[in-house]
C-alpha cells in the first residue's frame, strides 16, 4: 500500500512541483470563484443572453489575439519571469474587481472592460506555465505522474470554486469572490518566489517574430496529425463548448434558481470532468485513443441534447456530469495528444496555436451562442449544440478510426491525464 502511494504522488519528490501545486491548487479554486460570479453579476444586471456571450469574449478572445506571441515569448525568454509577471498583473486585475464591486462601481462595461485586460495576461500566461512543469521535474520519469496530478488539480477546483462561489454570492455579494481569487494569487506569488530552478539559457539565435510565426504554421502543415486534432478541438470550441455561456440563463429562468444554483450546475459538470480524468488515467497502454476521442465527442453531444430539455434539477445535473464527462475528456485528449506528438523546440509555438484554436474559437461561439440564444432560447440552442457535436463525430469519423498511436504515445498520453 505505501508503494502504491509513493507512485501515485511521486512527483511530490519534487520540491519546485511540490511548491508549483500547492501554489496553483488555491490559485484555480479563486479562478474559478471570479469566472462564476462574473457570469452571474453580467446576467444579473442585463439579463441577456448575448451580454452573458459579450463577457466571455471580452474575457476570452484577447487570448485568441496575442497566443501566437505569448508562444513566442515563452520560448524566447525566461518563463519563471513571465509566470512572475503574468501572475502578479493577474492579481492588481481581481484586487481592481473587488475594490470596484465593494464600492459598488462594478458597472457591465467596468467588468468588460477589466475582462479584456484578463485576457491579455492569460496569452502569455498558458503558453510559458503548461511547459514550465517540465523544468520543475529533476527525474523526467516523474513527468507524466506530474501531468497527470496537474489535471486533478484543475478538475478538483472547478468541483468546488463554482459551488464556493454561489454560496459566497448569495450570502455576501460578487465582490468577496473576486477578493478571494485576488487573495489567492499570495499563494501562487509565494510558492513561485520559493522555487529554484537552474539557470535560463537563451536560445543561440532569436529569428523574426515573423519567421517564427511562419515557422509554427509550416510545422503543423507538414504534421497533419496534430493540425487536425487541433481543427476539431476548435470547431467543437466555436460551435459546441460554448454551450457554458448559458448556464445562469438555466439557473435562473428554466430552474427558477439564485447564484447558489448556478454554482450547483457548474459544479456537477466539474463532477464530470473530475471522472472523465480518473476514466482517462485508467486506461491501458494500447487503446486506441483517437477512437475514444470520437466517443467522448458523441458523450458530450448527448449530455447536452438531454440536459437541454429536462426539467427536473436532478436529473438535468446527470446529465450535466455527463456532458462535462465529454467535454473535460474531449479537451483533455486533443490537447495532450499535440503536446506529446510535437517536437520540443516547436512546443511553445504548437500551444500556442492550441490556445489560438480554443481560446480564440470560444469567445467567437459564446457570441454566437448568445445572439442564437436570444433568438431561439437557451433550451433549443443547447439542444443544437449536443446535434452539431453528433455531426462533428461523424465528420472525423474517418481520421479518429484510421489513425491510431503507437503504444508508446498511447502510455505517455494515458499517463499525462
Amino acid at each position: 500500500m505505501r508503494d502504491k502511494k509513493v507512485s501515485t504522488f511521486r512527483a511530490f519528490r519534487n520540491r519546485n512541483y511540490t511548491l508549483f501545486f500547492c501554489g496553483q491548487s488555491v490559485s484555480q479554486i479563486g479562478t474559478w470563484m471570479q469566472r462564476t460570479a462574473v457570469s452571474w453579476v453580467v446576467y444579473t444586471l442585463t439579463h441577456s443572453e448575448l451580454m452573458l456571450g459579450v463577457s466571455v469574449f471580452a474575457s476570452q478572445f484577447p487570448s485568441f489575439v496575442f497566443s501566437l506571441y505569448g508562444g513566442i515569448i515563452a520560448d524566447r525568454y525566461n518563463r519563471y519571469k513571465i509566470l512572475l509577471i503574468t501572475q502578479t498583473a493577474s492579481m492588481v486585475q481581481a484586487i481592481l474587481l473587488a475594490i470596484l464591486a465593494l464600492t459598488h462601481h462594478a458597472s457591465v462595461w467596468v467588468i468588460l472592460t477589466l475582462s479584456v485586460i484578463l485576457g491579455i495576461i492569460n496569452a502569455f500566461d498558458v503558453p510559458a506555465r503548461q511547459p514550465m512543469v517540465t523544468e520543475m521535474i529533476n527525474d523526467k520519469d516523474d513527468l507524466p505522474n506530474a501531468l497527470a496530478l496537474n489535471s486533478s488539480m484543475v478538475n478538483v477546483a472547478r468541483l468546488i470554486g463554482p459551488a464556493l462561489s454561489g454560496l459566497v454570492l448569495v450570502q455576501f455579494g460578487a465582490g468577496i469572490c473576486f477578493l478571494f481569487n485576488a487573495l489567492s494569487f499570495v499563494a501562487v506569488l509565494t510558492s513561485l518566489l520559493l522555487i529554484k530552478l537552474p539557470p535560463f539559457h537563451p536560445p543561440a539565435q532569436k529569428k523574426e517574430i515573423r519567421s517564427d510565426l511562419a515557422e509554427g504554421f509550416l510545422y503543423l502543415k507538414n504534421t497533419p496529425e496534430i493540425g487536425m486534432i487541433i481543427l476539431l478541438l476548435s470547431l467543437a470550441s466555436l460551435l459546441v463548448l460554448p454551450y457554458n455561456t448559458l448556464l445562469p440563463v438555466f439557473a435562473k429562468v428554466v430552474f427558477k434558481g439564485d447564484a447558489a444554483t448556478y454554482g450547483y450546475i457548474n459544479s456537477f459538470i466539474g463532477v464530470g470532468s473530475l471522472l472523465g480524468t480518473l476514466f482517462l488515467a485508467a486506461l491501458k497502454p494500447g487503446k486506441d485513443l483517437k477512437y475514444i476521442l470520437l466517443w467522448m465527442t458523441v458523450i458530450l453531444g448527448v449530455g447536452l441534447i438531454f440536459f437541454s430539455y429536462t426539467a427536473n434539477f436532478s436529473l438535468a445535473m446527470l446529465f450535466s456530469a455527463i456532458g462535462g464527462f465529454g467535454m473535460m475528456s474531449q479537451t483533455t485528449l486533443c490537447i495532450t495528444t499535440v503536446q506529446v506528438q510535437s517536437d520540443k523546440k516547436m512546443r511553445g509555438r504548437v500551444m500556442s496555436y492550441v490556445a489560438m484554436g480554443y481560446f480564440g474559437m470560444l469567445p467567437l461561439g459564446s457570441l454566437v451562442t448568445g445572439w442564437v440564444s436570444q433568438r431561439i432560447g437557451a433550451p433549443n440552442t443547447i439542444f443544437y449544440q449536443g446535434i452539431i457535436s453528433l455531426v462533428i463525430a461523424a465528420v472525423f469519423f474517418k481520421f479518429l478510426r484510421s489513425n491510431k498511436l503507437n503504444k508508446k504515445e498511447a502510455e505517455l498520453l494515458k499517463e499525462s491525464v
